[in-house]
Order: structure tokens, then sequence, then C-alpha cells
């Protein structure tokens, strides 16, 4: 079998499943939420936040939600499908068919990392999406006031919110590369997607333990929100350099580990 091929068949199967459309549904109702609250609320937004300026410009619910689901319900979604990837092949049987295909180990680990990649896209883009949409129709578009207090355009501030969204995605392979490595080890999907979600809740805690200071810039949770930095004028890119550098050092390590495990694994299911 091509890799074009099986790769076509992964992301059919991650995104045909009912559970992962669910999943992809209510991530999309978290900005239509936020969106609707705000303008419940009959505010004005004050500016110089994210929520603040959601009145101002319907862009900001976007970035709101983004806000909102980067540290728990983007990471749920990406356990979920990543605990399952090699994990549920297992537990239904089919694992052992696919590596008699024949598809090579590496191949086919490659492939499910690749639908993962695909995953993490698609879950950012749907919060992105809904929140462009529902704040262009809830509140005022055109230009854009930074968190800095500069104005940019319109098209300025949806290039922002691009590099926004490639950034939490790109933050989102770690966990995917996570949730990868722990579904080699077992053959309970279930088991695998909680572990992986409890692994990175637990590196979200001790980013939070002023005592543990001396690893947090160890952590990638640590720089999940520092996308913060490119709503200003100029942009920073320094902690997101490094955010991205730390994130690609623990997705390499991740993806050994998970080569190493299920290259010598014996599949009996």
């Amino acid at each position: 079998m091509s890799p074009a091929r099986l790769l076509r068949s992964e992301l059919a199967m991650v995104f045909r499943r009912r559970r992962n459309v669910a999943l992809l549904v209510v991530l999309g109702l978290v900005p239509v939420l936020i969106a609707a609250a705000v303008k419940a609320s009959g505010h004005d937004g004050s500016g110089g936040s994210i929520f603040g300026s959601i009145t101002d410009n319907g862009l900001f619910a976007a970035l709101a939600a983004l806000l909102v689901v980067t540290p728990l319900f983007l990471p749920l979604g990406v356990a979920v499908v990543a605990g399952d990837a090699i994990a549920g092949e297992a537990s239904t049987g089919t694992l052992r068919y696919l590596l008699t295909v024949p598809v090579g180990r590496t191949r086919l680990l490659v492939v499910k990392f690749g639908g993962v990649l695909a995953w993490c896209l698609a879950s950012v883009a749907v919060v992105a999406l809904a929140g462009v949409v529902i704040g262009l129709i809830l509140f005022p578009s055109g230009e854009l006031t930074l968190l800095s207090g500069r104005t940019v355009s319109s098209a300025a501030g949806g290039y922002r919110l691009l590099l926004v969204a490639a950034y939490v995605a790109a933050s989102m392979a770690m966990v995917g590369a996570l949730g990868l490595f722990v579904s080699t080890m077992t053959e309970v999907p279930v088991a695998a997607m909680a572990a992986t979600l409890t692994l990175t809740i637990v590196g979200e805690v001790l980013d939070q333990v002023p005592q543990l200071s001396s690893i947090h810039a160890w952590l990638p949770s640590h720089y999940w929100l520092d996308w913060v930095d490119l709503l200003r004028d100029p942009m920073s890119t320094a902690a997101i350099g490094h955010g991205l550098l730390v994130t690609l050092g623990y997705v390499a390590v991740l993806l050994a580990l998970a080569w190493a495990r299920f290259t010598s694994k014996d599949v009996t299911s």
C-alpha cells in the first residue's frame, strides 16, 4: 500500500468517526458561546485585553476562543485521537492486519502521526473559523486595535490570527506525539487517552508552581499562551521561538520513543 493511499485512509478514519466529529462540533461551539455571552452582557469592551476587545472587533472572538480552549479542550481532543491511533487498531484487531498488507511499522507510525497533525490543524481551524464567523456577525469588523494600542488593517489582523492559529496547532503537536507514544504501550485506547491527558495536565500544574520555576522553561505548556505577543506592536517572537524549539525537542524525543517501542513490539492482535 502506497504512503499516500495509507494517509488518505487514515485521514478518512479520523475525520469520519462520530466521536471525533462531535469533538469538532464542541470546539466550534466555544467561540459561539463566548461571543453570545459578550453580546448578551451589553457591555462595551474596554480594550487592552482580548476579551475586552471583542465588542470593538469580532476578530477577537476567535482569539478569545483560542485562549479558552488551549489549556484543556484542545489537549483533550488531541489526546483522544492520538491515544487511539495505535491502541485503537490493536484493540479492534486491525493492527495485525495492517502490518501484513504489508505496511512497514515505521511507515505506519509516520502516517499515524500525520493523521494526528492533521487533526491538530483541523481542531484549531474550526475554533478560529467559528470565532471569525460569529464575531463578524455579532460585532463590528474593519480595523483592529492591537493589545499595545496600535490600529492595523483588517488584513493585518487576519494575518496575525493565522500566525496565532499556526502556533497553537504546532504547540498541540507535542500532545499528539505524547499520545502516540503512550498509544504504542497499551491495547486499551481509553487508557492511552487518559494517560496522555493526565500527563499534559500534570505539566500545566507544574508550570503554575512558583517553587518549580527552574523547570518552567523546559515545560512545553509554559509557552502555550505566549502567542499574545503576536497581538502587540512590534510583534515579539523571542518567547514564541523558544516555545517552538522546546516543542520540537519534545516531539522528536517522543516520536523516537514511540518508534523504538512500536518497532520492537510483539503485535498479537
